[in-house]
């Protein structure tokens, strides 16, 4: 147990996107662990969130699904060897929570909507006002507003000049723009220290 978690303590829950944040995005999607790319520091970042208590849930979009370019079990091995690899590096996820739906199934768990974030609430008994989203794209942090986290953390990693242009639409800005996980994980650190 990190020695900064009092035994009793509240878990500490944070919500991360995957594409982009923690891995290298595509515009061709990742269809196999062979694309799939850690970006620089999102290790270490999830080792220093894993240390000091928190309790990593990944939120991602995985329309590659819906669109049948990759059969769920292949996305499931992504998720195994990427939380297996984050794990030697001193890291845990905790949970994965995707929506397979394309942007046109009208469904509620593809962000920005907050189907997923519900249901890792409801899976495991989190207070959503408690949490903190980081997330490359607009529809991360609309997601966070729309859901009630108490945080919503830009990064620079993926989307980030549309994210900047949608959210100023939207009349939205995100409470933190950090240059990487890394740099967000720093900031979530000291913040909740």
């Amino acid at each position: 147990m990190p020695s900064n978690t009092l035994p009793n303590a509240p878990a500490k829950y944070i919500f991360l996107d995957r594409d982009g944040v923690i891995n290298r995005d595509s515009a061709d999607y990742i269809k196999t662990w062979e694309e799939f790319e850690f970006l620089p520091g999102s290790l270490t970042a999830l080792q220093k969130l894993t240390t000091a208590g928190f309790r990593i849930i990944v939120i991602t979009n995985q329309s590659i699904v819906g669109r049948r370019w990759v059969k769920p079990e292949i996305l499931q091995d992504i998720f195994k060897r990427m939380c297996t690899a984050i794990e030697a590096h001193g890291g845990r996820v905790h949970d994965v929570f995707f929506c397979p739906h394309t942007p046109d199934d009208g469904c509620n768990c593809r962000k920005p909507a907050t189907g997923l974030i519900e249901k890792a609430a409801r899976t495991h008994r989190i207070d959503v006002s408690t949490t903190i989203m980081v997330g490359d794209s607009a529809k991360d942090i609309v997601c966070a507003h729309k859901a009630g986290c108490k945080a919503a953390v830009l990064v620079k990693t993926g989307n980030f000049e549309t994210a900047q242009t949608l959210l100023k639409r939207e009349n939205l800005v995100p409470d933190v723009v950090a240059a990487d996980l890394l740099a967000a994980a720093t900031w979530v650190l000291d913040t909740e220290a």
